[in-house]
């Protein structure tokens, strides 16, 4: 399958501008931290508050309380970074007069930006320092910057320091949630009794599930600190009763999958796994299930978004499966994971793309 995208196959840029490029790249640590500054600051939103009028250096640091050296040289890096303009900029003395850019608007206004932001400084920047150890090793390397004892991020969820837990499980709801109006119709089309819902994660599609289909159940399996975590989630939405749990790792042979299961639910859950691993996942679903259990596996493709900028956030996801989650998972390509789940015995019946506003794939699989 070719992809949409055509800067892939083909290399058109101008070299001037190919070169203003790798050097965006080489001070991006920099850049970035400078833009992190200007929100955390309080200074973006000042210059966005100001509106088409503009503010100056000057008026910054003195509503802020920040020099005007400091404000001075985040705002000259966010002008050459397009996040602000100039307006009024005659006096040679001075910068002029600073308006908010459409970067800097989507830095403060668009969520998946935000999302994407937070959980990049608070999960992987001081982690992705470790990236080469990380692809030399298979291991995350970067995972030790949240403590030693840690295998996979997973593991480490329940522990994390508040930002940075606030942060993970945003991006993580972030990437999943808003595609579940759409994908609920998709996987209770045939009325299921019994779903199992395999990295239930804190039981939002579980609850969302009771709440569209009265008549569900759905146990969901994850690891024991993730399931403490549902099973209060559920109980709290009213729903003690028709979701249940089954704790453990599903990649553990001690781990049984119960029977009975009319469809099998896996959100964002097979990028956090190799494809050997995938495989072995799927290899445990299908012992447990019959030929008419349906099983959907909702996940981004990065090669079958619509937009560059979504392919390039999770390609960019990619490496913090690399060097903070486990060291050998990604966001996968369409037919690389449809080949690793039907090397486990299953079929594709259907396949629904362009889920949500972040262009979600339901993959329908069947025993052959």
């Amino acid at each position: 399958m070719k992809m949409e995208n055509k800067s892939y196959y083909e290399d058109k840029i101008r070299a001037i501008d190919a070169k203003v490029e790798a050097i965006k790249i080489a001070f991006s640590p920099m850049t970035f931290q400078a833009i992190r500054a200007l929100i955390e600051l309080g200074l973006l939103q000042k210059i966005s508050d100001a509106g088409d009028n503009g503010i100056t250096i000057k008026e910054l640091a003195a509503s802020s309380g920040i020099s005007e050296y400091g404000v001075g040289v985040l705002c000259e890096m966010a002008l050459g970074m397009g996040v602000v303009k100039i307006v009024d900029g005659d006096d040679t003395s001075s910068l002029g007069r600073l308006v908010l850019g459409k970067i800097g608007w989507f830095l403060l206004e668009d969520d998946c930006t935000r999302v994407n932001f937070n959980f990049t400084n608070d999960i992987c920047y001081k982690g992705a320092f470790n990236l080469i150890d990380s692809i030399k090793n298979g291991k995350p390397e970067g995972l030790k910057n949240f403590g030693e004892k840690w295998t996979t991020v997973y593991e480490a969820l329940s522990t994390l320091p508040e930002r940075e837990k606030k942060s993970w499980f945003e991006f993580d709801h972030f990437y999943s949630d808003v595609a579940f109006p759409e994908a609920l119709p998709i996987v209770y089309a045939k009325k299921p009794k019994n779903l199992f819902d395999i990295g239930g994660n804190t039981a939002k599609w579980a609850i969302a599930s009771c709440k569209y289909d009265p008549d569900v159940h759905v146990t969901i399996v994850d690891l024991p600190g993730q399931t403490a975590v549902a099973q209060k989630n559920a109980k709290d939405a009213g729903f003690a009763d028709r979701i249940s749990f089954v704790s453990g790792n599903v990649l553990d042979e001690t781990t049984k999958l119960p029977a009975g299961a009319n469809a099998v639910w896996m959100s964002q859950f097979l990028d956090c796994f190799s494809l050997h691993q995938i495989t072995k996942i799927l290899t445990k679903i299908y012992n447990s299930v019959d030929e008419n259990c349906d099983v959907f596996v909702m996940e981004p493709l990065w090669d079958m978004q619509k937009y560059e900028g979504e392919s390039y956030a999770l390609q960019a996801t990619s490496l913090y499966f690399t060097c903070i989650a486990n060291g050998n998972s990604k966001m996968y390509r369409y037919g690389e994971l449809v080949e690793a789940i039907e090397k486990a015995g299953f079929h594709l019946v259907t396949a629904h793309h362009n889920l949500g506003s972040n262009f979600y794939s339901i993959l329908n699989f069947r025993k052959k």
